[in-house]
This record gives C-alpha cells, sequence and structure tokens, in this order.
C-alpha cells in the first residue's frame, strides 16, 4: 500500500512539474537568464572547432564535460574509429521516457582575412542594417538589449547557439528547481562537417547506451522568414571530385592554343550536359521514386514561403524550376556545383592552357534516392558524353589512347531521413511550442535542404526525430561573418524551456 502511495505522489508530482510553466513565466525565465545565457555562448565561442584536428576536439570536449557535470548528468566518453564523442545522461524520474538530444559542436573552417573582425573564434556583439553592420560594446547587454543585434563568430548559428540554448534551459530549470518532464541522454558530435562519419558504427556498437523514445536535434536554420521552427527531415548527401585531363602540364596559351586542347571546356560541356536552362537535372533517373501526393503538398506547404519576396531576398530574378514551390523543391534530389579550379586567376592570372580542370560537386540526398544509386547514375552519364573515367592518374598509354578523361573520387556522408508531420513526436512538440510561444506561432516543416547525420539513430534505433530550428536564416553559416540574432537566442531558449516542461 505504502509503495502504491508513493508512486502515485511521484506521478502526480512529476506531473505537477511537465505543467508548471507557463508562457509568461518561460518568457520571465528566459528574460532572467539570458545575458548569462549569451556570456556562456561567448565563452564556448572562443574555442576553435575544427573537426580534423584532435586538439580542437579535446577542448570542446572538456568544456561540454564539465558544464554537463556541472546540471548533475553523468559523462561517457564514447570512441569510434579514434575519434571521440561525448554522451551525458541523466535521469530525472524512473517512471518517465527518455529524450535523446543530439548536438553538434564542431564547425567549419575559417579563413580570417574574409571575415570583417581580428578573430572568428573571438565573438562580437553588432547592430546592423541594410548596409553594413557596426560592432558595439558587450557592455550594451546590462541595459536595454535590441533583438537584431548579433553575435558574430564561427559556430555562433552552427550549432554552438542551439547547443547553449538547450544546455542553458536546463541551467535555469537546475537553478529554479524545476524538473524536466522526461530523462535527457546529450550526444555531443564533434565532426559533424566532417559527415560524422564514425557515429553509425558508434549507434551499431552503443545501441543499448542510445536507447530513448524520440529525438531532438538542435541544429539548422529557420527558413526564410525566421519564423519558429520544427523540421522533420533533412536531405542526406554524397560528393564528388571531377578532374578532367588536358596535357600533361601547363602550356603556353600561344605557342600551343588552336592545337591543344584545353581541359576546361571539355569540363564545362560536361557539366553543362548535367542540367537544363531550368535547373532540372537531366541525368537519367535521377529523379525515380520521388512523387508527391496532393495531400503530401497540402502538408508540406502549409507554410509555404512568399515567392517573390524569397526571389528579392536572394537576389534572383527566377527560381528553378524543380517543384512547385521552395518546400516542395527540398522534397527532391539536388545537384550542385560547389568549387571550380583551374589554372590561376587575378593577380596570378597567367597565359596558359591547364593541365587539368576540376570540379567538386554535392548531391543531396531523399530517401527515395540513395546516394550508390545517384553516383552510379551520375557515372554512366559521364560514360555517355565520351568520357573514360579513372580512379587515378592517368597513365602515359590512356592519355596516348582517349581524348577524354576524367578522375572520379566519391564519398557518401549523411544520409537522409523523414519523420511523418503528423506523428506522435509533432504532437508533443506542438503541444510544447503552443505553451511557450503561443498558438500559431511556428511552422512546422517536411525537410530541411541540408543534411544532418541522423539516420544511423533512425535506422539502427528505430527513432522519430526532428529538429528544433532556432538560428536567423540570414546567419552566413558556413560562411565568413556567421552569426547569430540575439532574438532568436531568446526565442531559442522559450522554445527549450516549453519543451524540457512538456510531458512526453
Amino acid at each position: 500500500m505504502r509503495i502504491t502511495i508513493t508512486i502515485v505522489l511521484s506521478l502526480v508530482l512529476f506531473s505537477s512539474f511537465a505543467q508548471s510553466l507557463k508562457k509568461e513565466k518561460i518568457q520571465k525565465l528566459a528574460d532572467d537568464y539570458f545575458v548569462e545565457g549569451l556570456t556562456t555562448l561567448k565563452d564556448f565561442l572562443s574555442l576553435p572547432n575544427f573537426g580534423r584536428i584532435p586538439a580542437h576536439i579535446d577542448q570542446n570536449l572538456a568544456w561540454c564535460e564539465r558544464e554537463c557535470q556541472s546540471l548533475g548528468f553523468k559523462t561517457t566518453v564514447l570512441v569510434s574509429d579514434g575519434v571521440k564523442h561525448l554522451l551525458a545522461e541523466k535521469t530525472f524520474n524512473p517512471s518517465a521516457p527518455t529524450v535523446l538530444v543530439y548536438l553538434q559542436i564542431d564547425g567549419q573552417p575559417v579563413d580570417s582575412s574574409e571575415w570583417s573582425q581580428a578573430n572568428p573564434f573571438l565573438a562580437v556583439l553588432k547592430e546592423c542594417n541594410k548596409k553594413d553592420c557596426q560592432e558595439i560594446a558587450w557592455s550594451k547587454l546590462q541595459q536595454q538589449w535590441d533583438p537584431n543585434w548579433k553575435i558574430f563568430a564561427r559556430s555562433s548559428s552552427d550549432s554552438k547557439g542551439p547547443a547553449i540554448a538547450f544546455l542553458h534551459a536546463l541551467k535555469i530549470l537546475q537553478r529554479e528547481k524545476i524538473q524536466p518532464a522526461f530523462n535527457i541522454k546529450m550526444i555531443m558530435d564533434f565532426q559533424e562537417e566532417l559527415g560524422s562519419p564514425s557515429l553509425p558504427a558508434l549507434v551499431e556498437e552503443k545501441r543499448n547506451q542510445f536507447s530513448a523514445k524520440v529525438m531532438l536535434i538542435m541544429d539548422g536554420t529557420r527558413p526564410p522568414g525566421n519564423v519558429p521552427n520544427l523540421t522533420f527531415g533533412a536531405r542526406g548527401i554524397a560528393t564528388l571530385k571531377l578532374t578532367v585531363f588536358g596535357p600533361r602540364s601547363d602550356l603556353h596559351s600561344g605557342q600551343y592554343g588552336n592545337f591543344a586542347p584545353n581541359p576546361v571546356f571539355a569540363l564545362s560541356r560536361l557539366l553543362a550536359s548535367m542540367k537544363d536552362e531550368n535547373g532540372r537535372v537531366l541525368i537519367p533517373g535521377f529523379y525515380d521514386g520521388v512523387k508527391l501526393s496532393k495531400a503530401q503538398k497540402a502538408l508540406i506547404n502549409q507554410s509555404a514561403e512568399d515567392k517573390a519576396e524569397l526571389l528579392e531576398t536572394l537576389g534572383i530574378a527566377q527560381a528553378e524550376v524543380v517543384g512547385d514551390t521552395y518546400q516542395e523543391a527540398l522534397q527532391y534530389p539536388s545537384l550542385n556545383v560547389r568549387g571550380l579550379q583551374a589554372a590561376d586567376v587575378g593577380d596570378q592570372v597567367r597565359t596558359v592552357i591547364p593541365a587539368t580542370a576540376l570540379a567538386e560537386i554535392d548531391m543531396r540526398l531523399v530517401p527515395e534516392t540513395p546516394a550508390e544509386r545517384q553516383i552510379l547514375l551520375l557515372k554512366k552519364h559521364i560514360e555517355a558524353q565520351g568520357f573514360i573515367i579513372l580512379d587515378s592518374l592517368p597513365t602515359e598509354a590512356q592519355r596516348k589512347q582517349f581524348p577524354k578523361l576524367v578522375q572520379l573520387e566519391s564519398r557518401i556522408g549523411s544520409k537522409p531521413f523523414k519523420t511523418p508531420l503528423d506523428s506522435p513526436i509533432g504532437v508533443w512538440l506542438g503541444l510544447a511550442l503552443d505553451r511557450a510561444l503561443g498558438a500559431g506561432t511556428y511552422v512546422r516543416l517536411q525537410a530541411t535542404g541540408g543534411s544532418q547525420p541522423i539516420e544511423p539513430f533512425i535506422s539502427t534505433l528505430g527513432l522519430p526525430a526532428v529538429s528544433v530550428r532556432i538560428p536567423n536564416p540570414d546567419s552566413n553559416i558556413h560562411a565568413a561573418n556567421e552569426n547569430l540574432r540575439l532574438g532568436n537566442f531568446h526565442e531559442g531558449l522559450k522554445m527549450c524551456l516549453g519543451i524540457l516542461t512538456q510531458q512526453l
């Protein structure tokens, strides 16, 4: 009888925790702890975090470990293929379900010469208008901060900002002696920008340690319009490097022009054969398997952007014709040339016929278009254009025999995933955001155009996953002058507080 009473009291107490935070209380907590959260973020951003450098991984992991342990979480360093990951876990109520939270900690490389500040890892606060941004003192945060001010630093948006929003929301609850509505496991990834190559094996090997009911992804920017957002899927990615060969070495264009073929033209014709003027990929079978029903389109387009406004924002006259709307376009695989190189330009330009011309390509994938199939289709298309595909540098015999030689290197990164918009996890998160922000203040998107290394958790563990989107769409992620709008961080705190106190 005593055991029964204890369980009942425990459940009542647990329920009261889950329902204790109303919108007004969440707003006040976000206000009260906002500047402290930004100070924590500023400190975290000062750590360089390129995933190829072990020392960067170690110092960021140590920072995360200290932060999680201060919140009462048990931490474990998990190693897969020599790469470290950090798992933090805490049981708040043995009878409650567990939520697995994914936090990306690493960032893209930086070229400091392209940034409008001395050090991309020393965060600066700026006030921006349509023309430029002016640096302002951090001390102004102690007075009255403007939601349109921005923090500029590498990883401010992608994705230390979202990670700190979640961790700081946990700290707020700890300070206020409010218990989260579920048990929590956090996995911190230090090589997301490299495609998290060791994560699939880690999930398979440590599947029991990752067991949970659902998964939250604290990564990804909001779509145009900057509306609070839940995203129920992501495209996968495969990358390719094409090197077209010309003469054995660079040649003088005056002496050998009209005689030695320039590989730039061969590469240009090859790339042009892959897409038409409307942006549709011409590789046979590239879109096979992707079919959107009227019902799916209706769900996807519930949060469709204003096309004219989006075109103006991007500074383009017309969009590519893949899908009828921006959101529909994200449901299809894409093919993009992400870089080109041949000889030199600018001050280093020379009158030469280059020996090689190189194109770096990325393909975004959807569940219906697996990477292996898309790469094979691309290879067949290249061969159909008369090229001989090599897996290494051409031999002298090959140079003499074949006029069109291309070396192809490929790599498969994150796989695509998709969670139904009307799934239970969506209902749960919807209730949380309604309570934190107000009904009708957020949108649900079926998929983001970018990629996230979440598929192993879905295929191996069977977890439904949703991405909680905090950063502003004009955040310059992956580029120079990456930034996070203060209003978005404040809103992110409210979103996290709402989710953490919503029964699952």
